[in-house]
Order: C-alpha cells, then structure tokens, then sequence
C-alpha cells in the first residue's frame, strides 16, 4: 500500500504529548476500538493510537456499521484515562469532534458542521464520526476509547450506493488527494493539545 501510515513519523512530530506516546498502524483489523482495548490489557498507557488501514468491522452510533475503505480514510482509537465519571463521558465526544473540526477547518480550508451526537458533517454529508465507550476501573481512573473514522481519500464510488448520497470525503470537497500522513499528525498535535488542557495536566 503505497500510502501506508508510518508510525515512527508520526510519533517523531509528538512532542510531550499524552496522546501519541506510542502508535501502531495494523494493516487490518475488525474494528479499532475492539483492538485497543485488547491491547490495553498488556499495554494500559493512556495515549496509546491505533490506527488500521481498514477495519471490517467497524462501529459507528447506536451499532451502524462504519464503512472504512483500505487506506482511503483514518480509522483509529485512542486510550484515555480522563478524570471524568463514565456519565459524563459525552464530554469526550464534544472534545473530539470539536478537535477534529478545527484541524479539518484549519488545514484544508473547509468548514465543516458538527452533528450532534458525534457526527462532524461538509455540505451536510458526513465526513467523519466518534464513538466512545468507557471502562469502570477500581482503584484507577476510569478507561476510556475513543473511535474515531474519517473519510480522507475515498471517490463517490468508494461508498456503498445507499450512502452516496449522505456520506462525502476531503477529497470529495477539497476535489484533491490530501496527505493523510500529515493530516494525521495535525489532527494528534491538536488532540493532544486540546485533551491536556481539558482532562489531564500539562507536561
């Protein structure tokens, strides 16, 4: 795949950062968020990024399937510990999608629309969502994943007919490829930056 994500690069743009301390990039895996909380089992660090070329299973809200072509989008998860009680975890959902608009609207010069609950939405097609799902922990701050699925790269055609009408990518409205490599560390830099000032302490 000739426009495989590199980790070790994206890790390199990172700096003091909660999130991105360490990423992997799966060639494939069924969804995400499952993977990460797998992994989370011998790796619980709070800033783990896993991204997957393509997901076969992968989740959207209320149990809709997200459909994330091979190396046209970001598909990834984050591993949190925030200091937030498990109902309050919409406060995630708020902080990424804002997160995710500003670089959208700061990068490519587009001006996208959040759709509440966890849709982020260009010319009132869906471009990108969120899912996040909380873990009660003992003794410890309660885990946290957040999804996260963004249409980059994908034609018209790359969507199933039942959602060309409803779903669009960057390049889409952008009509030109865009640079997931660098659209992906922009999006961690501002992740990290937002979610140090609301949920953890500065470094």
């Amino acid at each position: 795949m000739l426009d495989r994500l590199r980790a070790d690069e994206l890790k390199a743009q990172l700096h003091c950062a909660v999130i991105g301390q360490q990423i992997t990039v799966l060639e494939q895996t069924s969804s995400t968020n499952d993977a990460i909380l797998q992994a989370a089992t011998a790796n619980p660090k709070e800033g783990f990024v896993l991204f997957a070329e393509h997901q076969t299973a992968g989740r959207g809200q209320r149990g809709n399937r997200w459909e994330s072509a091979a190396g046209k989008g970001l598909w990834f998860s984050i591993l949190l510990r925030p200091k937030i009680q498990i109902n309050d975890s919409a406060q995630l959902t708020i902080w990424a999608t804002e997160a995710i608009s500003d670089v959208i609207r700061t990068e490519l010069s587009l001006e996208p629309a959040i759709k509440l609950p966890n849709d982020i939405q260009i010319r009132g097609r869906k471009v990108a969502g969120v899912l996040v799902e909380m873990r009660a922990q003992e003794n410890a701050p309660h885990l946290a994943v957040v999804g996260i699925g963004i249409n980059v790269n994908q034609s018209l055609e790359d969507f199933p007919p039942e959602l060309r009408n409803r779903a669009i990518s960057l390049a889409m409205a952008l009509q030109r490829r865009v640079d997931r490599q660098n659209f992906a560390a922009a999006l961690l830099r501002n992740l990290d930056r937002t979610y140090r000032a609301r949920f953890a302490p500065e470094c």
